[in-house]
């Protein structure tokens, strides 16, 4: 399933420099740049409430957004980063890269566990261990999956899920060139010392 795409409005910023920057901040905005594309960058302001809002809402890093500035055609984004203030942990910088149709981008995909009920490692109370619950996928800028997801479906106690065993979406790979380790079903606690014996013996 892909992702619908966000809108985020800006403007362009005029002047440069921490001056600039500064007196965007006191207004209320949060200064950004576009770059990317084989384009000049573009020094941008945005809405601080409406940024901070979107950026409670998670996933930005790895949402595709319409970039809306006033005078100029619409593109398609990437947040690269996001500088905050290291006390208050508030925005204080953005970077967007360009991208189109065609571009293949790293992201991290959120991963979804399904069918619960049908493991029955499950039901004997062993435990789902996440390893990752986000990973790294190559995808096409044009069809950014909102999430890949893991069936438990007939998942033991000792069972490893790799990203091998996950059906990913169509267009995309995993960045990393090895199987990894998503998750497995751990024993419950306790479970192997309660399941043996206690042992005695006799010494002289």
């Amino acid at each position: 399933m892909a992702k619908e795409i966000e809108t985020l409005e800006a403007v362009v910023r005029t002047g440069t420099g921490k001056g600039a920057a500064r007196a965007a901040r006191r207004q209320g905005l949060v200064p950004g740049i576009v770059y990317g594309d084989g384009k000049e960058p573009v020094a941008l302001n945005l809405d601080y409430n409406k940024l901070l809002t979107r950026l409670r809402k998670g996933r930005f890093l790895s949402t595709l957004f319409n970039l809306k500035v006033e005078g100029q055609e619409d593109v398609r984004v990437i947040c690269r980063g996001v500088q905050k203030d290291v006390v208050k942990d508030l925005p204080t910088h953005v970077d967007f890269m360009r991208t189109h149709r065609g571009s293949r981008i790293n992201l991290f995909i959120h991963v979804n566990f399904e069918n619960h009920e049908a493991a029955p490692g499950l039901k004997k109370g062993g435990t789902l261990t996440i390893v990752r619950p986000e990973v790294e996928l190559e995808v096409l800028a044009a069809d950014i999956p909102d999430h890949i997801t893991v069936d438990l479906t007939g998942k033991q106690i000792g069972d490893v899920i790799h990203i091998g065993d996950v059906t990913l979406p169509a267009g995309a790979k995993p960045t990393i060139d090895r199987n990894f380790v998503i998750a497995n079903v751990a024993a419950p606690s306790g479970l192997v010392a309660g399941d043996e014996p206690e042992e005695t013996t006799e010494e002289a």
